[in-house]
């Protein structure tokens, strides 16, 4: 699927010639798309070499066009929440950006592009507001993680132990790994994104967004911090959880232990009155088998006292 965009009154509007737009988003690029790019003297890379990590094959200059890559998280054709890489590709005159997937800054930056701070004067400037729009979104998915993790130190610190069950502290660790992914994703978003700037920067100055782009540079390094904070603060609050549960499984063991140790006294009477001797007079006595319950019962009860007095029930 083929967007063309042109700025018109502070927003990205679509256009059906090609040939008038200052935008073009490739989105699953067909044949007959990547030809007509073609015709500007753009090569659209496929989605492998998108995919490879080595630098050079990320930011790099062909002909007339500098090529960018980062990696964003966004909806794939099946509505999964996928992280892929997405080309930028400017010329001096046209910006072309290439996905296989949906990110939601592709949705929202053309009817507020006008708010940028780089304007919509020019291919590089929609480039910087596009990057400063994808900025914004991290900071919103940082601050989404910076809540979650609120909710669960008022779980796992909560001084009520009843909302402590095993079950809670289960889904706790589920919700830390999602939220430890989701962080992941972000902070490697955050460094594509600063090594593409970097790459960008020399080009900016020459076309007048210096200044814009060394902002969205400093969001990005203050993202970054905060995105290490949220990190530390994952792993403590797993860290805590983690010991949340192995202190219940403690008390469940510590109990089963003790009602296991109540009954080794009445068992240790029962197992002396179960032997075949042939001289045990009490077995011939008509108290004997009360004798022997009540012994069983006086010791399981000063088994129990003793326990309690040492604090172990």
């Amino acid at each position: 699927m083929m967007m063309a965009y042109r700025p018109e009154g502070g927003r990205m509007v679509t256009v059906a010639d090609p040939q008038a737009a200052v935008w073009i988003d490739l989105e699953h690029p067909g044949p007959d798309e990547i030809a007509l790019v073609r015709g500007f003297g753009i090569e659209v890379p496929s989605l492998a070499d998108m995919e490879e990590i080595e630098i050079s094959n990320r930011l790099y200059h062909e002909g007339p066009a500098h090529y960018m890559t980062v990696v964003m998280a966004g909806l794939d054709q099946a509505g999964t929440r996928r992280i892929q890489p997405v080309t930028f590709i400017l010329t001096d005159s046209l910006l072309v950006t290439v996905r296989h997937h949906c990110p939601r800054p592709f949705v929202t930056y053309p009817p507020r592009a006008g708010q940028s701070a780089a304007g919509t004067e020019g291919a590089a400037a929609i480039l910087l507001g596009l990057m400063d729009e994808i900025v914004g979104r991290q900071a919103d998915h940082l601050e989404e993680v910076g809540r979650s993790l609120d909710q669960v130190s008022e779980l796992i610190h909560a001084p009520d132990p009843d909302r402590r069950t095993p079950e809670r502290l289960q889904f706790t660790l589920q919700k830390l790994g999602r939220e430890g992914e989701l962080l992941s994703h972000l902070r490697l978003t955050l460094l594509t994104l600063t090594r593409a700037l970097a790459y960008f920067q020399p080009i900016a100055a020459e076309r007048g967004h210096a200044a814009t782009t060394k902002a969205v540079l400093r969001d990005i390094q203050a993202l970054e911090v905060h995105g290490d904070f949220l990190a530390q603060r994952v792993a403590l609050a797993s860290s805590t959880t983690l010991g949340m549960i192995d202190l219940a499984q403690g008390a469940t063991t510590r109990i089963v232990s003790v009602v296991s140790v109540l009954f080794l006294p009445p068992t240790l009477i029962a197992s002396i009155y179960g032997m075949n001797f042939a001289r045990m007079p009490e077995l011939a006595q008509t108290w004997g088998y009360p004798v022997a319950l009540l012994a069983m019962l006086a010791s399981a009860l000063l088994s129990w006292a003793y326990f309690k007095w040492r604090g172990w029930l």
